[in-house]
């Protein structure tokens, strides 16, 4: 007999499926899937062992992924039942709805018409979708049969020994995950024309029983277009194709390539920023491990060369006192809402700077909770431009008093546009999520887990304070580069292996190896020492320990 712990009790039983056990749950419960042990499985998983088991509906991150996965295969059944020689691709996530080019064929009212009739169908039947494995041998003899990319990936992977697919009906393709065990689960969606392609939208965690209005962002979407048309240039839309290139050694002039892009963009930023006369303070703001920080340095030589010396001015050393500091809902002190900061000195001390004035520099002593002056001055000369940092620096909350006129906003973040294959994304969250894992233990001493289990909070800081205001930026930088997890791989493969199943993170830790492991490595060498990726692996030539 298997012991099965599930919600403070014990189930004694034979190997059984998820679905089978937990039949009334699942469905009183709306679940998508489950976690065994600590691991995200369908609920189809036949349970052989002894474990504790959580169903999870779309309320659960994992389970709001498994509900878009789930959409993006739906649609792609579709679009094969009624345009099968059209190739669709997934480009970006957007606001709740992920947005898909259509390749070959344009996309009218009457497409999006007849796709939604046909998705509702497939929805109605209630469907099943049932993964089926097979040998590398069987996969090779298939593909040749078939003629298709549907999880190709799979056959060149050293590491697998199996090749697996998604069957509905006689539809399949290849996800990069758990699906759905049916198509019954979509209850709230909606399809619609966008920006030249197609767009499947989906509900948000905060309320799973509608659709939330979507929110424009026409300058991430410009931001995610250059680059897409840049990386299509240079044939590199999928992890496939970067593979082969690695595979090939042609990996260096590629590397060159797009730290070009990097270089080019920050120009562009500088001279627009010198183009503006009256601007004398430049505001960036992003997500964690954007590299915010080099590039802040990197745009400084820019604006030398325009004849503007950067000055930094850190917004850390504004906080209010203690005392002051407002609480969240648990009690702690919230140090990452506006309010946080003394937004009256802060001004004032800017606005002197502008003005010509001389301030005394504050130092906020964390420990003891206050501002302490040490005898630091400082003042701007004619040829002088403020150059700050900071988690509300897109918020005009932070700066007031200051005409806006003289500021100039940068939003910056790592906005990821390579894709594992046509219908599977690489989300730009877990590369940003690999790349604080390796800095945070190349720098900080931090272990993989240590970071896993900080990283919601600090996504809700993100969602709060920097994400609601990224439109209002006068400029966007896509910090992300085509190669980088091919070199992060390298860092973060042995400490995510370091967590295991005792740990909640479990699930998320194995998802980034699943990611990583498909990456073909790159030697961290043949990484520029100038380059933003620096900042996370060390041996930046803008810092000593980096």
């Amino acid at each position: 007999m298997i012991e099965v712990f599930y919600d403070g009790k014990k189930i004694e039983t034979e190997a059984i499926k998820v679905i089978d056990l937990f039949k009334d749950e699942i469905e009183s419960k709306n679940a998508i899937a489950c976690r065994f042990n600590n691991e995200v499985k369908s609920l189809n998983y036949e349970i052989t062992g002894n474990g504790t088991i959580e169903l999870i509906d779309a309320k659960n991150k994992d389970g709001m992924r498994i509900y878009v996965r789930g959409l993006i295969y739906i649609l792609s059944k579709a679009f094969e039942a009624l345009y099968p020689d059209v190739k669709t691709v997934i480009n970006y996530q957007l606001s709740n709805s992920m947005l898909f080019e259509v390749v070959n064929e344009p996309v009218t009212d009457e497409m999006i018409e007849k796709i939604n009739i046909k998705f509702k169908d497939i929805v109605d039947k209630n469907l099943p979708i049932t993964k089926k494995k097979m040998t590398k041998k069987e996969a090779k003899e298939f593909y040749e049969v078939e003629k298709n990319e549907k999880g190709r990936l799979q056959i060149v992977d050293g590491n697998k020994d199996e090749v697996s697919l998604y069957y509905c009906e006689d539809y399949y393709n290849y996800f990069y995950g758990v699906l759905p065990i049916t198509t019954g689960f979509a209850k709230i969606y909606k399809i619609e024309k966008y920006h030249g392609g197609i767009l499947i939208r989906y509900p948000s965690r905060k309320d799973i029983t509608k659709l939330p209005e979507f929110e424009e962002n026409i300058k991430l979407l410009e931001t995610l277009d250059e680059y897409e048309r840049v990386h299509q240039t240079l044939h590199i839309q999928t992890l496939y194709k970067l593979n082969r290139i690695i595979k090939r050694d042609k990996i260096k002039e590629f590397i060159l390539l797009d730290e070009a892009l990097h270089e080019k963009k920050m120009a562009q930023i500088a001279d627009d920023i010198v183009k503006r006369e009256r601007v004398r303070v430049v505001l960036i703001a992003g997500p964690s491990s954007s590299g915010k920080t080099t590039f802040a340095h990197r745009l400084g030589i820019h604006l030398r060369l325009n004849g503007l010396k950067p000055v930094t001015m850190s917004v850390d050393n504004y906080f209010v006192e203690r005392p002051q500091n407002p609480k969240d809902e648990n009690g702690e002190y919230d140090f990452e809402c506006i309010e946080a900061i003394d937004t009256e000195l802060f001004n004032n001390h800017i606005l002197k700077l502008l003005n010509g004035d001389e301030i005394d520099v504050p130092t906020f002593n964390f420990e003891v909770g206050r501002k302490e002056y040490n005898g630091e001055k400082m003042r701007l000369k004619d040829d002088q431009i403020l150059v700050i940092e900071g988690i509300h620096c897109l918020n005009d909350k932070l700066t007031p008093l200051i005409p806006k006129d003289q500021k100039y906003k940068i939003y910056i973040s790592c906005l990821t546009v390579l894709n594992q294959d046509y219908n599977n994304r690489i989300s730009t969250t877990d590369t940003r999520l690999i790349r604080r894992i390796v800095r945070d233990h190349q720098f900080r001493g931090y272990s993989a887990l240590h970071t896993l289990k900080m990283w919601e909070s600090v996504n809700r800081g993100e969602r709060n304070n920097i994400f609601p205001f990224q439109e209002q930026a006068d400029s966007m930088f896509n910090s992300s580069l085509i190669y980088e997890l091919s070199v992060l791989k390298n860092y973060a493969e042995p400490l995510l292996k370091e967590i295991d199943n005792s740990n909640y993170e479990y699930s998320e830790a194995k998802k980034l190896l699943s990611l990583l492991e498909y990456f073909q490595p790159i030697p961290p060498e043949y990484v520029p020492n100038n380059s933003l990726l620096r900042e996370f692996i060390g041996g930046s030539i803008f810092y000593e320990d980096k």
